[in-house]
């Protein structure tokens, strides 16, 4: 009822004013409320609004969101594949294929569809290592969602890293397998995970760890989809290359490669290196372009060829690296001496110190018989108390930078060099190593895409002596520029 102007605390002043009064304990708690409402208690006056019906006015319905066509945003021989998500016709889709054959930004655009087109199911996006998570799968997926005009209707976290469809609630969260507790307990709020997204397939152990993630995440909800990205390992006897030929009913395995999409997605300069690749080493073309496996077994380094150096020609050398790898008791120091040939893409190792117990003034004084002083040494720089000392001693010795993947990158780039020459002879123990270095196996004995940490001392060195030389790494967000 209105009030009066000046009439307020005539009408309503306290319960003492219903002294004597037949109020009910109804009324009076009522009276109650309109008292604290007209001191400015918010939450009183909501009460009474609610009481009243005040608000009580339908909102307008919420229309539903649109899944959108991404027609445009995958290449023509996707669209097969696209139909077949769509309909459910399969529940595991592995898609292979070499550099920039875009299959993981197929995949990128697969994942916001099904969250909208399915209200009740969650999406979990999975790398071996977590830390590689945020400059690779996570913006993969952001620019998804970009693409499809959607980044309104989404919000973006990054820790923990999640994306919200904010309409729902659905996320999109992502782990690494190397934290095997958060997978086990991960309890959603509602709904269920129906869809997985396994990246860099190759790098996890094998189909055994495979079974017990999609155990652990996939209960409940009538329909799921699984996907699985790689580029297919060299080897032959891979644990990937080896599964992906078994057949299963709810399998579909897809394959695809750079020739297949549009000059202006990649760049003119991608289709320059493929083809400089192709007439200088075609067989690293094949498999890095085409996806195609060019191994027969697990050796790492199919490029290395023993070479027998004269000390004339170490004199000729004009672009020498040097590279130490620390140890002492159990593991030896390894100090290796290369000349770099970056026209012709070839390594040649001339020289090696390989010894345990070294101290690091020992280690100073039998380097400074091979390097001049003012030649630099790149080296482990996990060890900043040796490096100090060997600089005290005079050697110029720096640490060679590291990155969450700088042991994967340093090996493909040894991996795709012409030749790496090594004189067995002077360098007896790096030319071992090199020659038997294989990729791990998993407990089956098969092959997967990860690099033992034994018997690869010397080898580490290489790479911290090759650091300066090897390109610089960017992140590169053009998802059809993936590899």
């Amino acid at each position: 009822m209105p009030i009066k102007p000046g009439k307020v605390d005539q009408k309503v002043k306290s319960l003492a004013e219903a002294k004597g009064k037949n109020l009910r304990v109804q009324d009076a708690m009522i009276l109650a409320q309109t008292v604290q409402a007209m001191k400015g208690n918010t939450k009183a006056f909501g009460l009474l609004a609610e009481l009243s019906g005040l608000y009580d006015v339908e909102a307008p319905a919420q229309q539903p969101l649109a899944v959108p066509d991404d027609t445009n945003l995958i290449i023509p021989a996707f669209d097969g594949l696209s139909a077949d998500i769509k309909r459910h016709l399969h529940t595991h889709y592995w898609l292979k294929g070499g550099r920039g054959s875009t299959k993981s930004s197929f995949i990128s655009l697969q994942i916001p569809k099904l969250m909208i087109a399915h209200p009740d199911v969650h999406a979990v996006v999975l790398r071996k290592v977590g830390n590689t998570l945020k400059n690779s799968v996570y913006q993969q997926i952001e620019w998804a969602i970009e693409e499809l005009g959607l980044m309104d209707e989404f919000s973006f976290k990054k820790s923990p890293m999640e994306i919200t469809l904010n309409r729902t609630g659905q996320k999109i969260l992502f782990f690494g397998v190397d934290d095997k507790a958060k997978l086990k307990s991960l309890k959603m709020p509602f709904g269920y995970v129906g869809v997985l997204w396994y990246e860099e397939l190759d790098q996890f152990a094998g189909m055994a760890e495979i079974r017990n993630i999609n155990q652990s995440l996939l209960r409940g909800g009538p329909a799921a989809w699984c996907f699985y990205s790689f580029n297919p390992p060299k080897s032959r006897d891979n644990w990937v290359n080896v599964e992906q030929l078994t057949d299963r009913s709810d399998r579909l395995v897809s394959s695809s490669n750079y020739l297949l999409v549009p000059h202006d997605w990649l760049g003119e300069q991608f289709f320059v290196e493929a083809e400089a690749l192709k007439a200088q080493r075609p067989d690293l073309y094949a498999h890095e372009y085409l996806g195609e496996v060019t191994g027969t077994g697990g050796a790492v380094f199919e490029n290395v060829e023993d070479l027998a150096m004269s000390g004339e020609q170490l004199q000729q050398f004009d672009h020498r690296l040097f590279g130490l790898d620390f140890g002492f008791a159990v593991d030896p120091l390894a100090f290796v001496a290369m000349q770099f040939d970056a026209k012709h893409e070839d390594l040649y190792i001339w020289g090696e110190i390989y010894e345990q117990k070294l101290t690091n003034p020992q280690a100073v004084a039998r380097i400074s018989k091979i390097i001049l002083p003012q030649e630099l040494v790149r080296c482990d720089s996990a060890e900043p108390k040796s490096i100090k000392e060997m600089r005290s001693l005079g050697m110029n010795i720096i640490g060679a930078a590291k990155g969450p993947d700088s042991v994967e990158y340093g090996i493909k780039w040894l991996q795709g060099l012409r030749h790496i020459y090594i004189d067995k002879r002077r360098c007896p123990n790096t030319y071992r190593e090199f020659m038997t270095y294989e990729y791990e196996r998993n407990r089956l004995g098969q092959y997967i895409s990860a690099y033992p940490d034994k018997d690869n001392h010397a080898i580490d060195a290489v790479r911290y002596g090759c650091s300066g030389v090897m390109p610089v790494r960017t992140t590169i967000r053009s998802a059809r520029f993936d590899y």
